[in-house]
């Protein structure tokens, strides 16, 4: 199978400080790809050097066959990219917006846009400076796919759309994913990447320290555990990070959970509860075996 979008050994440092590091991805066509880390990982960084945006320091990259360097009306083209901040120009009404956008790529986008702005419950009437955070995610959601493009590339695009809307656009995601195109998510958020994506890589500190499919990364995530009447967390492989609480102990769990069961079947527990973690915790056992390596 071939990939939408590749990278081999990329770099980007800014001066001293590390944007990513020796960075290797793969991502076939027709996916929906998750790209993982906590804020600052390095996931904006990635995705700009992918689109030529910003130039790296080593390496190379690829969308869709198609070098850095190669024409960027043409991979434009063929891209919707949603960065996780959008700006717009002020004055300008969102139907203008969506228009201008439209006309850079010298595409009739009207039809498409009106219904993806109707989905989302956008208000093209709307002026630039009267958007709020939510509404100006939604301006840029279909900016980024009015167009139909062959690979989604964005950057954070649910943080400020309420639980509804999420869903909705989820839906258009998955419906544009069924009918050829690549999805690229770049998220800090677990629990929707688990939902929806088939396959991941984890970023942390500039580089990826997991990759592979989603069901696979899943299982061998954390979960965030506590117990109540105990002041230990038994001793078996796959506890990490013990902290004491008030009344009990939380840690993070990287075992099977009949295991788990097994051995705080005798303990005199008052309360206990297993969770999902959020991304820092639930991938720390990846943090964990990477400063291990170094």
């Amino acid at each position: 199978m071939s990939h939408a979008i590749e990278a081999r050994g990329l770099s980007k440092f800014y001066g001293r400080t590390r944007g990513v590091e020796n960075l290797d991805l793969a991502v076939s066509e027709g996916d929906f790809f998750g790209f993982i880390g906590p804020n600052g990982a390095g996931k904006s960084t990635t995705i700009r050097a992918l689109l030529g945006l910003i130039s790296p320091t080593g390496g190379s990259c690829s969308i869709l066959g198609r070098e850095r360097g190669s024409s960027k009306a043409e991979l434009l083209a063929d891209v919707g990219y949603m960065p996780s901040e959008a700006a717009f120009w002020p004055g300008m009404r969102v139907s203008e917006i969506l228009s201008f956008c439209a006309k850079l790529r010298r595409r009739d986008c009207a039809a498409e846009a009106s219904r993806l702005a109707e989905r989302l419950g956008l208000d093209l009437k709307k002026r630039a400076e009267e958007l709020s955070l939510g509404n100006r995610r939604k301006a840029g959601i279909v900016c980024a796919l009015q167009h139909r493009p062959a690979v989604c590339i964005l950057d954070e695009p649910t943080s400020g759309l309420d639980p509804l809307i999420q869903r909705e656009f989820f839906a258009i995601l998955t419906e544009r994913n069924a009918e050829g195109a690549t999805v690229f998510l770049s998220s800090h958020v677990l629990p929707e990447v688990q939902r929806h994506c088939r396959s991941a890589a984890v970023l942390r500190g500039g580089r990826i320290v997991a990759q592979g499919a989603m069901e696979e990364l899943s299982r061998s995530a954390a979960r965030r555990v506590q117990l109540r009447g105990v002041s230990a967390p038994p001793e078996i492989p796959g506890v990490l990070a013990p902290e004491a609480q008030s009344g009990g102990v939380s840690f993070l769990y990287t075992g099977e959970i009949r295991r788990l069961l097994d051995a705080i079947g005798g303990l005199p527990l008052t309360d206990m509860s297993i969770a999902e973690p959020d991304i820092e915790d639930g991938f720390l056992h990846f943090y964990a075996e990477e400063a291990a390596e170094k």
